[in-house]
């Protein structure tokens, strides 16, 4: 395959199932299109399991096309099934509108906005959701599906399997997937739906929805959901959602994250979250022997997208600092206290937990007890110890948990 946008969507490992891969890239050949990805609202913030699909849009510029960022403020008034064991739970209309103006930010850093062509389109699909009137939606739409191949879709089939109730207002979430392709398609000729590769039944539904309605052809294509080596979820770790949003997960952390990557999947990765040529990649993974230094390539590239050229490297000096010469880097985590809390000293067990540092003091006295716990980079072997505002150089403490959790203590 000869176009550019499609066979770098290969060869980075993004591109999973297609309607017609050649007749699209015939048709991505001949001129510029335009491609949308949809997004659920139910947080205000994006978490990394969606960044996949915003690197494919950022590609998608790269290469003159222009791409549509959905954000479902319909949909998610009703939740995507696909995925889920329960229902989730339902936000009002004011609630979601918040979320999306949170969760825009994140896509006006990392897609280019500059350029007339290419720059995205946001569009909100409550805009003719709220519109439709149930019978004549029935009519003209709904008879365009039928039960028998509902049911074969995955989103509903595994959950009725599990025998875990799926309610009539989720069952109908494909349907107006469905509708908000027709919708782009007519009104902003867009003619490629991109999602998971769980929503591969609610895409080839639309393409069929627009060969049905308006005679014309369009296009699906489905990214790889993606595990990581452990098994995890992209997107959630034990302590929580990786957020995309600075304001709920700070770029350190989030350079930490991609520091912290499984051996197996620092090559996927580097393909996946970073603009670093394929065959670059393949270059420096093969001379590249030590597999700390890949990481910390990745963690660069993955921040300075999100957070810009200065934020990693900062991200990068504080971590430099903190665990090859056992200093205080400026960009760790922050935790602020006011004096009054150590004035008459208080427990490291009870700071750890009332900080949520650790979940819990019992947690907080296994850390201690195992010899997981540093204050100033001193052992704490006493449970019973006590923080007090002499242990404090200049206003700061640092405690760190492990090899890898490090915070800073700071006085108001």
């Amino acid at each position: 395959m000869k176009n550019k946008f499609l066979n770098e969507l290969q060869e980075r490992g993004y591109l999973n199932q297609c309607t017609d891969l050649q007749k699209l890239a015939n048709i991505c050949d001949e001129k510029s299109i335009i491609g949308y990805i949809g997004f659920d609202c139910t947080a205000s913030s994006l978490h990394v399991g969606s960044l996949l699909q915003i690197m494919v849009l950022k590609l998608m510029q790269k290469h003159g096309h222009r791409p549509i960022v959905l954000l479902g403020g319909g949909t998610t008034l009703i939740g995507d099934p696909s995925g889920k064991d329960t229902t989730r739970k339902i936000l009002n209309e004011s609630e979601i509108k918040k979320n999306i103006e949170s969760i825009k930010k994140v896509f006006n850093k990392i897609l280019d906005t500059s350029n007339k062509k290419t720059k995205p389109v946001f569009v909100n699909n409550f805009e003719w959701l709220k519109k439709l009137k149930y019978i004549e939606f029935l009519r003209d739409i709904g008879r365009h599906f039928t039960i028998n191949k509902m049911l074969t879709f995955d989103s509903v089939k595994l959950r009725l399997e599990r025998e875990q109730s799926l309610s009539y207002m989720e069952f109908n979430y494909m349907i107006l997937q469905s509708f908000d392709f027709y919708q782009l398609f007519k009104n902003k000729n867009c003619i490629l739906q991109i999602g998971g590769s769980d929503q591969w039944g609610n895409i080839v539904n639309g393409v069929e929805l627009i060969r049905r309605m308006l005679k014309k052809e369009s296009f699906g294509l489905t990214t790889p959901l993606i595990t990581q080596a452990s098994g995890a979820k992209m997107g959630k770790t034990e302590k929580g959602a990786i957020w995309l949003n600075e304001n709920l997960f700070s770029s350190y952390d989030y350079w930490q994250f991609w520091r912290n990557t499984d051996d197996k999947d620092v090559k996927k990765f580097l393909k996946f979250f970073t603009e670093l040529k394929p065959d670059h990649i393949d270059q420096i993974y093969l001379k590249e022997k030590n597999i700390n230094n890949l990481k910390i390539i990745l963690a660069n590239e993955a921040t300075k997208i999100l957070h810009g050229e200065t934020a990693s490297k900062k991200a990068a000096l504080t971590a430099k600092k903190t665990f090859e010469a056992g200093g205080i880097g400026e960009d760790l985590p922050e935790i602020k206290i006011d004096l009054s809390e150590i004035t008459k000293g208080i427990s490291v067990v009870d700071f750890l937990s009332k900080n949520k540092i650790l979940s819990s003091k019992s947690e907080a006295r296994r850390a201690i007890n195992n010899k997981g716990l540093k204050i100033n980079d001193l052992l704490v072997s006493d449970a019973n110890s006590l923080i007090n505002a002499s242990d404090f150089n200049n206003g700061i403490l640092k405690i760190s948990f492990g090899k890898k959790k490090h915070y800073l203590v700071k006085i108001n």
